[in-house]
């Protein structure tokens, strides 16, 4: 059997072939947490939107995604990539064309069959703009895709490029090079649907029919989310538990109290009120590594004074250095985050300490006093600075902790602006409707600096169509993305990555401020705690002691 290890990027030569094989509420005492059962209680937050994956791009509904359905790929704990449903992906014409084949056998948990059909007919609805699915721009490299962005599309449109051979092999023309297809591949917007999924989209997205490690039982908004172990499941992530009950919380400091009440099993969000302690509470179990998430926050170039201009750079840059990253990082953090060096995280191939520009992320109050008196020179600064941040996570002491250092360096009004459920917050980000800088960051869904880079800061990624919520849009940045999907290899790539992020340490349409840990705690009967390439929870692999 032939096998080809990816690390953090493909990048593609005349000929890539992979045949890997891989071996609201606050939580009350009613949930599924029985000592007589292997269900598994996490701690959960509503889903902005129904659970289709092409449309989950936040962390609420990306958890319960990630567990239902499988993909071409999977991803390992070092980022390596190992064939799922995909039996082999091959690539030619300089990575320009690719042949998926599929492997045989895999079901639905309604009893249908997983066909090329049921991936390319998926694709084709997430790419075409008429169905509004946030993730459309991971399909921007495929032949067709820009017809499929035009205001008149006919809804059943498809992608030109995608070509169902047989039940089993997919045919994929691309625009462009794309050496990172085969990574993003295992991606929430590549996952397959049935054709109950468009028969009656209402309906799916709030009961889904899916083909991975769990099957879905009910969601009952604001309080949880049910899934069993699906027995039918064929693939890499077989589930050790019996299934998972998310149980969905306003307060991460709610989720926490029932934790250590023994109503919450696992959770992966430790509240500020806890990092102190938490690592030393002797009636839990502590987890606390490396990750791959970065927190930011966002100043969309639609508001005033904040333009993508030679005026709006300045303020951003003097926003960005008139904050003391590494106090807060120890203050609020307590060792659980790093201060951000660039845009990306540390177990991506590209991440880089030295890239040309990067003093901008360094606090430096006299400097941003006077960038912030160059832009009013240009034109005069008036109103208040401020950041919104929704009120059920874990964001409410960093954000007022940075406006404050904004505050204090640039003697103007900023303060922090919450907003009660992260459902409001991401309604009005993914609606463009903010009327402020907003906080914001990134969890990976596939271990690729594309991921980070394309994926929230190109052209094709804004206006709706994928993670750039800021509508930044640079002819300058998106030509270097392109040379990187076209590099002949990892390090060639690399080197267009971080050229590419040099050009937004100028722009900043997201300011870089930490990369967090995986922090996590359990009780005292669950074990195996794991945690994949971006530092998320590995669900599948959690037990509880009977």
């Amino acid at each position: 059997m032939n096998t080809r290890h990816v690390t953090s990027l493909v990048a593609a030569g005349a000929a890539i072939v992979m045949l890997l094989s891989g071996c609201g509420s606050t939580g009350t005492s009613n949930s599924s947490n029985a000592s007589d059962s292997n269900i598994i209680s996490v701690y959960g937050s509503e889903p902005a939107h129904p659970l289709f994956p092409g449309n989950t791009t936040e962390a609420g509904g990306g958890k319960v995604v990630d567990q239902l359905f499988a993909g071409l790929v999977t991803y390992d704990a070092k980022g390596g990539i190992h064939n799922e449903v995909a039996d082999s992906i091959t690539s030619s014409d300089n990575a320009t064309h690719y042949v998926i084949k599929l492997k045989s056998g895999w079901k639905f948990t309604d009893g249908t069959p997983v066909t090329a059909h049921s991936f390319v007919n998926a694709w084709n609805y997430t790419a075409n703009s008429a169905n509004k699915q946030a993730s459309a721009s991971f399909f921007s490299t495929i032949e067709g895709y820009d017809d499929l962005q035009k205001p008149d599309v006919d809804p059943k449109a498809t992608l030109s490029g995608l070509t169902v051979v047989d039940d089993n092999t997919i045919d994929v023309k691309l625009s462009q090079p794309d050496s990172a297809f085969p990574v993003k591949a295992g991606s929430h917007a590549y996952m397959p649907l049935p054709e109950s999924a468009f028969k009656d989209p209402k309906k799916f997205g709030q009961h889904p029919v899916s083909n991975g490690p769990y099957k879905f039982v009910s969601w009952q908004h604001n309080h949880s989310i049910e899934m069993v172990k699906n027995p039918d499941y064929k693939g890499n992530r077989v589930a050790k538990n019996d299934g998972l009950n998310f149980k969905i919380y306003t307060s991460p400091d709610s989720a926490y109290a029932d934790l250590r009440g023994g109503n919450l099993d696992f959770t992966n969000t430790i509240p500020d009120t806890a990092l102190t302690s938490f690592q030393s509470d002797k009636s839990l179990k502590a987890y606390n590594e490396p990750g791959g998430n970065t927190l930011t926050f966002t100043i969309p170039e639609w508001l005033e004074h904040f333009g993508q201009n030679e005026e709006g750079n300045l303020r951003r840059q003097a926003i960005s250095m008139s904050i003391d990253r590494k106090t807060v990082a120890e203050k609020i953090f307590h060792g659980t985050a790093t201060p951000a060096v660039d845009f990306l995280a540390a177990p991506i191939s590209a991440y880089s300490k030295e890239l040309k520009g990067n003093e901008v992320l360094k606090y430096n109050p006299s400097k941003a006093k006077e960038l912030w008196a160059k832009a009013n020179a240009i034109s005069p600064w008036s109103g208040e600075f401020g950041i919104a941040y929704n009120a059920d996570g874990t964001a409410k002491n960093w954000v007022k902790a940075i406006c404050n250092y904004i505050k204090n360096t640039l003697d103007i009004d900023a303060k922090s602006i919450p907003m009660s459920t992260s459902d409001e917050f991401l309604s009005n980000v993914d609606s463009g409707k903010m009327t402020s800088a907003y906080r914001s960051g990134w969890g990976p869904d596939y271990p690729s600096a594309d991921n980070y880079l394309v994926q929230l800061y190109d052209s094709s990624s804004a206006d709706g169509k994928g993670g750039n919520s800021g509508n930044y849009k640079n002819p300058e940045f998106d030509a270097m993305m392109d040379k990187a999907l076209s590099a002949p290899s990892t390090e060639e790539a690399d080197k267009y990555y971080q050229q590419g992020e040099e050009i937004l340490l100028q722009d900043l349409p997201a300011i870089p401020l930490w990369n967090q840990n995986a922090t996590a705690a359990s009780t005292s009967a669950i074990s195996g705690v794991a945690f994949d390439y971006g530092g998320g929870p590995v669900f599948t692999a959690l037990t509880k002691k009977q």
